[in-house]
């Protein structure tokens, strides 16, 4: 039986609450609302997933119609006249919320998510006081699976609304996290039950990011960064990524789309780090690299494509799903850890500090970072790389106990040298930048030429899979970007089967990039990333410097250190190699 597939050329004019709307064929209830100003609440929907209608919060009624209808999962049709207020509506929803609570511990002053968690909220909305159904005996008893190395997982808190399966299932393709059971014993776990850790999580923190509650979070490391700024036999010093400054300034009531770097490092000062240096810094030396690690394969027939090594997520997917394609996959550090690295040699060397007692604190858009601090190989200064990652919601949140008004405060530079950087580096934080960075030096070392137009357009924007050719003087260089594990999955498998001919592939764990990273802002959407990206191409636009190669520390960094890009101690310091995790 065939069924009818709504058509978004044609109009439907309805009306909700005796206001008339037109709106295409095919939209929900819930959008058609919006459109009009009327905000029908959600806890299980997210606009950027599938539609599940699992939590029944969104009901209305519609004329002549006895059911409520749940506005997310429920199309407008010509004529409808929908109401979503009544005191049926209210009450039904009110049954609803309390039904959940009592199946949720009622510790919101302990829980991480307190003042951000959409549960809260609507409790709050609905002026819910107490709770008149019997709690569950169950509720706080189920054990916390925190052996993760970046996330935690507390199911007592689950509220079952299956944003979490959906982006791991069907986004992210990795499907370490499923549904399990039926009836009153459906719950949201793991394979076989097992610890996350246990399971093919590559710690993107896609789930973190979309859980409406605390049921999933990133391991909270302030407590260490506060001990280490205590400890005054050591020099604390900061990296702060390029999607920290377009996101930092959400957490403190500030529209996105806006640049925030000034505020964040006079900020980072007055938390009492020793120095505030920029990622941007070892994106750049990621550049030099990268780039030349891609034009030695093109000349010496090495694996191609080359696919860049930043994104940790990505690199544990490849690890364990893809293992066949890890001689393709860069030897560079990501710039986080190509930071701490240097920090630990060239930084000390220049300032007369001791590694041992140089602490390199990260904070990072991402969760995957927590992860990739920790591995054990990245300790090629002698010492572990980088000491500790804190997202930005973690930095967030040390603002916010120190009482620093992050709105009020000045704007300030980063220190020098490792806080002198390129807008190349800064457009890494979005999906396509770290290409379009690469190819503005590779461009002129194989040409030996002046790059005409800084900007690659055509490898810019939030489309899942972009391709694009790049003619170096004669010399066609076939490149495509992948964004979201599920988008990488397909590009992997064109790859494997001899279906494309790139060259140079960029591909980034998390949907938009670094800007829709586990450890930013919750809340996060794909209009949020869109005003991210935005200022991101802006501040790149803005820098006085935008090629990675005409940056003068690192032309310095390269004279008086490194000698040559892939030489002897670049290859020891910032080269690695990535392995088969079974």
């Amino acid at each position: 039986m065939s069924h009818y597939q709504p058509d978004p050329t044609k109009s439907v004019t309805l009306t909700i609450d005796g206001i008339s709307v037109t709106v295409p064929e095919g939209t929900s209830i819930l959008e058609a609302a919006k459109q009009i100003g009327i905000n029908i609440p959600i806890l299980c929907h997210h606009p950027d997933l599938r539609v599940r209608a699992n939590c029944r919060i969104c009901i209305v009624t519609a004329k002549g119609q006895r059911k409520f209808k749940t506005a997310c999962s429920t199309e407008v049709w010509s004529g409808a006249e929908i109401l979503t207020n009544s005191t049926a509506i209210r009450d039904a929803r009110k049954t609803v919320l309390e039904l959940i609570l009592a199946e949720h511990p009622q510790e919101c002053l302990q829980c991480i998510r307190n003042g951000s968690c959409e549960l809260q909220k609507l409790a709050k909305d609905f002026g819910i006081q107490e709770i008149p159904f019997t709690p569950s005996p169950l509720v706080g008893e189920l054990p916390i699976d925190d052996a993760h190395p970046a996330i935690v997982r507390n199911p007592n808190k689950c509220v079952k609304c299956g944003r979490c399966v959906e982006v791991c299932q069907e986004i992210q393709t990795v499907r370490a996290i499923n549904t399990a059971h039926r009836s009153q014993h459906y719950e949201i776990s793991t394979a076989f039950e097992k610890n996350l850790a246990e399971t093919p999580c590559v710690s993107c923190g896609q789930c973190v990011a979309v859980c409406p509650v605390g049921a999933l979070y990133e391991h909270d490391d302030t407590a260490k960064v506060w001990a280490a700024l205590d400890n005054h036999d050591l020099h604390v010093v900061v990296q702060t990524a390029p999607a920290v400054r377009v996101a930092l300034g959400e957490e403190f009531g500030m529209d996105s789309g806006n640049i925030f770097t000034g505020k964040m490092v006079a900020g980072l000062r007055r938390l009492g780090f020793a120095k505030v240096f920029d990622t941007d810094f070892s994106a750049d030396v990621t550049i030099m690299e990268e780039g030349h690690e891609l034009l030695e394969r093109i000349n010496n027939n090495g694996p191609l494509p080359l696919i860049t090594s930043c994104c940790p997520g990505w690199v544990n997917f490849a690890e364990k799903l893809y293992p066949e394609l890890l001689p393709h996959v860069s030897s560079c550090k990501s710039p986080q850890q190509m930071f701490g690295a240097l920090a630990k040699t060239y930084y000390a060397q220049t300032s007369g500090i001791s590694p041992e007692k140089i602490f390199v604190v990260s904070i990072m858009p991402c969760t995957a970072k927590k992860y990739e601090c920790a591995r054990p190989e990245m300790n090629d200064s002698g010492y572990q790389d980088v000491d500790v990652v804190l997202t930005t919601r973690e930095l967030a949140k040390m603002l916010k106990q120190a009482n620093i008004n992050f709105n009020s405060l000045p704007e300030e530079s980063f220190d020098e040298p490792l806080g002198i950087s390129t807008g190349a580096a800064v457009i890494f934080g979005t999906s396509g930048g770290v290409m379009e960075a690469a190819l503005r030096t590779v461009y002129e070392v194989v040409t030996e030429k002046p790059l005409g137009k800084l900007d690659f357009d055509n490898v810019r924007g939030l489309t899942g899979i972009k391709e694009a050719t790049v003619d170096l003087d004669g010399t066609t260089v076939k490149v495509a970007i992948a964004n979201g594990l599920g988008n990488a999955r397909i590009l992997l498998e064109k790859i494997k089967s001899g279906q494309a001919d790139y060259q140079f592939v960029e591909i980034m764990a998390c949907p938009g990039g670094c800007i829709g990273g586990g450890g930013q802002p919750h809340g996060t959407t794909t209009v949020t990333k869109q005003g991210r990206m935005s200022a991101m191409y802006q501040a790149d636009k803005n820098s006085a410097l935008r090629q990675s190669h005409k940056n003068p520390a690192i032309i310095s960094l390269y004279k008086d250190f490194l000698a040559q890009p892939l030489g002897h101690k670049s290859h020891k310091l910032l080269h690695t190699q990535y392995k088969t995790i079974k």
